[in-house]
């Protein structure tokens, strides 16, 4: 609603989220937030800020340095304002040139996203370990998990057909890629799988992602993506946990998103056990970036530095 918001106000609001995650006094358990911006093409949102072409334009630089200096530029620009985590980068191989948001994927072309991923998220986050030590580095999420480029006749949030070795072929070596560069988070796509909703499938989310890719981060939703989940709503969707989304992107109605969850794992519809695991992928995210540590955004090493904007 305040498209002409200054640095400094972002920077305050980073702030106020940051000293109220810490509040206990109506029983939280003043453990840091981790706030995300759709940095995708630098810190877009942000008046001043560096703009960079779009997906589409920076894949055909065929240039995996300048995809990794991007990502360094965006992360010391993003930490100017407080924020520590950015949902980029986008790794859709777009097959289909109908599809609406082609513009966001680097290329058609599966080597090219291969090249560019595990250089801009080491871009974004540093090298291992540099994450929690460097203040002009922010997590990562690798997106959107899996085959939102390959839809049938590229209707967006459609439904991608074909076999699981070909989606991992065709559409999983950014993700491959990405994971081995240490991405912290994985957002889940919009699209079905042969008729199934990724924010509810279990197998891909949990099996695939989580098992046999070894993504040992967190998932985290789209914007209210829970919500498309056959027999879910915005307010309610136990599946979508159950299927191993771990962090849910619910911007309206969380509230009551928040109560429904508690009474499902009340109820038993969802394990403990689920909840433990989501809470340890978050925590170890949180840790792995230096929440804990970094303090007040402002207080931070380039915080409200409008030189580095």
């Amino acid at each position: 609603e305040q498209k002409n918001s200054t640095m400094r106000d972002w920077l305050d609001l980073s702030d106020q989220y940051y000293l109220a995650s810490l509040d206990k006094s109506q029983g939280g358990a003043g453990i840091p937030v981790v706030w995300g911006t759709d940095a995708v093409h630098g810190h877009n949102n942000v008046i001043g800020a560096t703009l960079f072409p779009h997906n589409i334009g920076l894949g055909a630089a065929k240039d995996t340095d300048l995809m990794k200096r991007i990502g360094e530029i965006t992360a010391r620009e993003v930490s100017v304002t407080g924020i520590d985590w950015v949902f980029a980068p986008t790794v859709a191989v777009v097959k289909d040139n109908r599809w609406g948001r082609t513009y966001e994927g680097y290329s058609s072309k599966m080597p090219i996203i291969k090249a560019y991923a595990g250089e801009i998220v080491k871009g974004l986050q540093g090298e291992p370990g540099e994450l929690r030590t460097n203040q002009q580095r922010v997590i990562a999420t690798a997106k959107h998990f899996i085959g939102d480029g390959a839809t049938y006749r590229g209707i967006d949030q459609g439904d991608t057909k074909m076999s699981l070795d070909e989606l991992l072929k065709q559409h999983g070596a950014g993700y491959y890629e990405s994971i081995d560069a240490g991405v912290q988070t994985v957002m889940a796509s919009f699209n079905s799988w042969n008729g199934l909703k990724l924010h509810g499938h279990k197998f891909l989310l949990t099996d695939v992602l989580k098992g046999q890719m070894g993504f040992d981060g967190f998932v985290v939703s789209d914007w209210n993506g829970h919500g498309q989940v056959e027999g879910c709503t915005n307010k309610s969707c136990y599946q979508a946990i159950n299927a191993g989304i771990d962090m849910v992107m619910a911007p309206q109605d969380w509230k009551a998103l928040l109560k429904d969850t508690i009474s499902k794992v009340k109820s038993g519809d969802i394990p403990m056990s689920r909840i433990d695991d989501a809470v340890t992928r978050i925590l170890r995210v949180k840790l792995r970036a230096g929440l804990f540590e970094k303090g007040l955004p402002s207080s931070r090493e380039v915080a409200g530095n409008t030189a580095l904007i």
